[in-house]
């Protein structure tokens, strides 16, 4: 009969075989065979099987009740009648004991509930109400239950076809969501959202939040209204646009609004190690601490004293073809200082901080001081090269028209400062290592934070280079807050929260608007869109390495991937978590980590960038870079070059 009925069954010969089975399993039903009793006591089993007193009684079963048996069945020897009788018994006392579980795990549930939440039946007659709802309403449960809906005070506010509403919802087999007033015994009224259940098949039942307490928020913020509208055209919408709004409100109650889920556009090994090393934190409990590494200072030196050599290698930094290694082996690897004396004296930088020329070469070269030389790729040699993209990017029309001066003041200080100390490794390798830096700033934006903590210590710790000394004290901090905000724009954990929102608050009301003058004008130099273009800037001119020349497009690969590779070596050396494996100097392809990087990250961030600031070369030269990377890889290679034929 068990077969039969497809029902997964344990024999047992024996009164410990039989408890034992029944603690580790916890059957529903359990068959005791009582023919035989002179080989166990089938009441004492049974006694321990089952602890509970039905509630009804039988004289000629009493022992057996007592026991803990809830069925007696004589011996069938028919195969059929079992059957039945198993039937009987699933559909019967086991689901009703399922039920009762039930129901009791949901009673707590609303017990517990800190909703103020009333049950009523098709009448509208009350059948249960929680503590929460005799808390906020002031009356007690055995006031309510058995009263009509309308027998409770209620708030003259209520819409007055708003009990018809709902019973019109049930006889349907809809869920609808309606906010009712009702009048609290000490207090005015109170809104309660109503819900009225879909139908006697449960299915396709949905969970609706209470928004009673953002409706009579006194200050809403802007997301909060968005909310409220959503909720209102909720109620007068269809069912089928009432579900894609529930889906929308999910999706507005997230926190990462503009950040995608982190999976690749393909099952790529590169894409993801460089997504889980630059844009996700790996901690173990591991603790390191890394050395800091000093550089002493150079001779200072004037913008008029700059030797020929180096002044020679400068007369193009204006354009964006301009070699910036020819700057670094020209001026010993301390390009920095030499290029930030011209950029910041082309827009005017000492004028508008009210600073000497000789404190700002002070500040450049103590900056460039606590670059690291021992870097490949992270060194004052980036922080210049940056520095020049985003005086070219300042330099374009369209953006021009979006910044102040004070703008670009502080976009080419974010730009000089924005990698200071930095110590050739990234956030994930900080948190797994346990360092002080992780510590200090509780694994966050790790090396973004320290380089613009460092460079106001360094800034303003000595006068001689504190190129802040004589700014007005408000306008001081207007700079200090956009120098801050671009510099932890360049962590890449925010790279497509940037991105996005840039595009839907910029580009795309532009492309609306390319007609307008006035609107137009209006979008670029609204003080949240000003912040989003400098963002995007600094973003675009820190990892713009693939759409320089080609020649020096190869030069960065190869730097950033020995830096990559010296991290796995050390990651390896100190039996720490390799946050990206594929980096290892024996066996990654670097073409085919150069067009991961560049489908990933690149490419859109720069399709935007060029719709905004109009920079064919720059995508010109990407196109160019990206094809030369797939031929490498098409033709199996794994170097920065093709060997020579």
């Amino acid at each position: 009969a068990c077969e039969k009925a497809n029902f997964r069954c344990t024999v047992a010969r024996t009164p410990e075989a039989a408890l034992e089975c029944f603690l580790e399993k916890h059957h529903d039903l359990v068959i005791i065979d009582h023919r035989h009793s002179r080989y166990f006591d089938a009441e004492a089993l049974c006694f321990v099987l089952c602890r509970f007193r039905p509630d009804r009684e039988e004289a000629s079963v009493m022992p057996l009740i007592n026991a803990g048996f809830n069925r007696r069945y004589v011996e069938n020897t028919n195969m059929m009648a079992c059957y039945n009788e198993l039937l009987q018994l699933e559909h019967g006392e086991v689901r009703a004991q399922f039920k009762l579980r039930a129901c009791n795990a949901i009673f707590t549930v609303l017990e517990q509930s800190q909703e103020a939440i009333e049950i009523t039946n098709e009448d509208q007659v009350i059948q249960y109400v929680n503590p929460a709802y005799e808390s906020i309403m002031g009356y007690q449960q055995g006031e309510l239950i058995g009263r009509e809906i309308l027998e409770v005070p209620k708030s003259e506010k209520n819409k007055p076809d708003l009990l018809e509403t709902i019973n019109s919802c049930i006889r349907k087999g809809k869920v609808n969501i309606q906010s009712s007033k009702h009048k609290d015994r000490r207090k005015g009224s109170l809104d309660v959202r109503s819900t009225t259940s879909r139908g006697s098949d449960g299915s396709s039942q949905r969970r609706h939040s209470s928004m009673a307490r953002i409706h009579s928020m006194t200050i809403e913020a802007p997301i909060t209204k968005v909310i409220n509208i959503i909720n209102a055209a909720q109620e007068s919408s269809p069912m089928p646009v009432a579900e894609a709004l529930d889906r929308v409100l999910e999706i507005l109650r997230t926190t990462e609004l503009y950040s995608p889920q982190l999976g690749t556009k393909e099952e790529d090994p590169h894409t993801n190690d460089l997504v889980g090393g630059l844009m996700t934190v790996r901690v173990r409990g591991r603790t390191r601490v890394l050395r800091k590494n000093r550089n002493h200072l150079t001779t200072p030196l004037s913008l008029n004293d700059i030797p020929p050599r180096v002044a020679q290698t400068m007369e193009n930094e204006d354009s964006w073809d301009f070699d910036i290694f020819n700057l670094e082996a020209a001026c010993m690897k301390r390009p920095l200082t030499y290029l930030g004396l011209k950029v910041f004296s082309r827009f005017g930088v000492c004028e508008f901080l009210s600073c000497p020329e000789a404190t700002l070469r002070s500040w450049l070269q103590v900056i460039e001081a606590n670059y690291h030389s021992t870097n490949s790729y992270h060194n004052s040699s980036h922080a210049a090269d940056v520095l020049h993209a985003t005086a070219y990017f300042l330099c374009k029309e369209r953006v021009k028209q979006s910044l102040d001066q004070i703008d670009e003041v502080a976009a080419l200080i974010a730009a000089t400062v924005h990698d200071v100390d930095h110590p050739g490794r990234t956030n994930s390798f900080l948190c797994n290592a346990g360092s002080e830096l992780a510590i200090l700033y509780n694994d966050t934006a790790v090396l973004e934070s320290h380089h613009a903590a460092l460079a106001f210590q360094i800034t303003t710790r000595d006068d001689k280079c504190n190129i802040f000394k004589n700014m007005e004290r408000n306008e001081y901090r207007t700079l200090r807050q956009a120098i801050i905000d671009m510099v932890l724009a360049t962590e890449m954990t925010k790279h497509f929260e940037h991105v996005n929102k840039f595009v839907n608050s910029i580009n795309k009301p532009l492309a609306a608007l390319e007609e307008n003058g006035e609107a137009v004008k209006g979008i670029l130099t609204s003080p949240d869109n000003r912040i989003l273009v400098k963002r995007m800037l600094i973003k675009c001119a820190d990892i713009s390495n693939p759409c320089r020349p080609l020649e020096l497009c190869i030069e960065w690969a190869g730097r950033i991937s020995e830096e990559y590779f010296a991290q796995t070596d050390e990651e390896k050396r100190q039996n720490l978590p390799v946050v990206m494996p594929v980096f290892d100097r024996n066996t990654c392809s670097i073409p085919k980590s150069q067009i991961s990087f560049i489908d990933y990250f690149i490419t859109d961030m720069f399709d935007a960038w060029d719709a905004f600031a109009d920079l064919p070369n720059l995508m010109q030269h990407l196109d160019n870079n990206f094809k030369y990377w797939k031929g490498l890889d098409e033709r199996k290679l794994h170097s920065l070059r093709p060997p020579p034929e």
